[in-house]
């Protein structure tokens, strides 16, 4: 039976994009009110901007520039509509990158993720995520107050009064790193205290391996699931279950618009395709617009529906970062380079630089799909190469479909020994 958060989760795929595109417009004119977004967005007539085509003519605006645009404009790089002052938080990541968090409910939407963990009014979960300059620990406050879950906010280390604070208060519920809930299971049992009350957990922040996933099962935790989210965008998917089968992938939040693009470009790939995960964030005080988070993932195509009654969209998890900027010959070559050499070329289809051989002595081949490789010709796109990188580089045909589906524009095969 379904057990969704609330009725939008089990909306029709029709009427859920039907109702994001009809948001849209709106999204991008409050978006145009601030002085960042006004830049980006200075040509735009918000009111077009009313389809996926549409929004994949915006430019793209990455992770990655959010230091230079903050240093340019502080705090926020100008893309906050609700002024610092009447924010509930800042927050500064590494770099430093700084983060805004507004007084809204369940502002990062992470109420989603917890219910579909398990969590219930009533309940008691243990915060493990540091309360320290970083959000995660107050996306999962904002998250059980909605639901109507209380919080220890144990923080991380201190792993002694974690797990005397497990015995003593039995939470039934873990959030935080992976690694971390580790640490604690090992911890419990050198310390002969039972933390037994821990009967599932949501976890962020790190890789999950099945196998470690098959060892919390094996010590007591039976059900961990992983949510994908970031300091910037909060929710982007999670992992659900249907009784005690997890259901594949991870499904969108309701007020994520996820587009997959090709790293190095804005430009979306086909379903299944992996690619750049880009989104387009429903969020008053911090809209996002085609924000390319720089992580690389795929929708989940031809899998039937879930039979926990979600019904958006899956990918298939995080994959690996999308850039994939390397350095030839003390120069660095960018996806966003070889993304611009194909589309100089219209009979390549897909494209992947291959760089091989000794560092100092390494050679670039730019593999290319193209229709008929057998009569292709490569001079033109010799030239390009040279012209665009500033390097030497050969070009080798292959058929329609040839290159791995694994996101990768630039793949470094050098030998580094």
């Amino acid at each position: 039976m379904a057990d969704t958060f609330d009725s939008l989760e089990a909306r029709a795929p029709e009427q859920r994009e039907r109702e994001l595109m009809t948001r849209l417009p709106q999204l991008v004119a409050r978006a145009k009110a601030a002085a960042g977004w006004s830049r980006i967005l200075k040509d735009v007539n918000a009111a077009d901007i009313n389809s996926r085509a549409a929004l994949a003519t915006l430019p793209v605006t990455r992770k990655s520039e959010l230091h230079t645009l903050q240093r340019q404009q502080a705090p926020f790089g100008g893309l906050n509509t609700t002024p610092v002052g009447q924010l509930a938080r800042v927050y500064m990541s590494p770099g430093p990158i700084f983060d805004p968090e507004g007084r809204g409910a369940d502002w990062w939407r992470f109420a989603r993720p917890l219910h579909a963990t398990g969590v219930r009014a009533g309940g008691l979960l243990q915060n493990c995520f540091a309360y320290h300059f970083t959000p995660a620990a107050f996306m999962v406050e904002g998250g059980a107050a909605r639901i109507g879950c209380a919080v220890i906010p144990a923080g991380s280390g201190q792993t002694e009064m974690q797990v005397q604070a497990i015995h003593a208060l039995r939470p039934d519920t873990y959030v935080g790193t992976p690694s971390f809930l580790k640490i604690i299971i090992e911890k419990a049992r050198e310390m002969g205290l039972d933390i037994s009350g821990i009967q599932r957990a949501l976890v962020s922040a790190e890789a999950l391996p099945e196998s470690l996933r098959a060892w919390f099962a094996e010590h007591g935790v039976p059900r961990v699931l992983q949510a994908y989210a970031s300091a910037d965008i909060g929710c982007i998917a999670y992992e659900t279950h249907s009784g005690d089968e997890r259901d594949p992938g991870m499904v969108l939040d309701e007020d994520v618009l996820l587009e997959i693009v090709r790293p190095g470009s804005g430009d979306p790939v086909p379903p299944g395709e992996v690619g750049e995960v880009v989104v387009t964030v429903f969020n008053p005080d911090y809209p996002l617009i085609r924000f390319a988070t720089g992580d690389l993932s795929a929708i989940l195509t031809g899998v039937p529906p879930s039979p926990c009654g979600r019904t958006n969209t899956r990918i298939k998890g995080w994959l690996g970062r999308a850039d994939q900027t390397t350095k030839v010959r003390g120069m660095f070559v960018h996806p966003s380079q070889v993304h611009d050499i194909a589309r100089r070329h219209p009979q390549i289809v897909k494209a992947r630089l291959v760089v091989s051989g000794q560092i100092a002595q390494e050679a670039m081949t730019l593999h290319c799909e193209v229709a008929d490789p057998a009569s292709a010709s490569g001079a033109d796109i010799v030239e390009s190469i040279r012209k665009l990188t500033k390097l030497r580089g050969e070009v080798e045909f292959v058929a329609v479909g040839s290159l791995p589906n694994d996101g990768k524009v630039i793949a470094d095969m050098r030998d580094y020994q």
